[in-house]
């Protein structure tokens, strides 16, 4: 089964709704989705902090800011 991270903050509305569109693709393809709060890492935060949310599947970035779910949904069966 294959991971996809999300990286998130708190009160991030763009990543509640990343969170929301990764969730209803579990529905149609099993997959583990790890969320990753960026503010609880001094480096993620500091790469990330303007940038979210950010998608990656086994550790390739996917998407930022909005999430494109042809391309999760490819990456997640290829």
């Amino acid at each position: 089964m294959k991971t996809v991270t999300l990286y998130t903050k708190p009160g991030c509305l763009l990543c509640a709704q990343a969170e929301r569109e990764l969730r209803a693709l579990q529905r149609e393809i099993a997959f583990e989705l790890l969320l990753c709060d960026i503010t609880q890492d001094p480096q993620l935060l500091a790469q990330y902090q303007y940038d979210i949310p950010v998608v990656l599947c086994e550790g390739v970035e996917l998407c930022r800011h909005r999430i494109d779910g042809a391309r999760v949904r490819r990456a997640l069966l290829h």
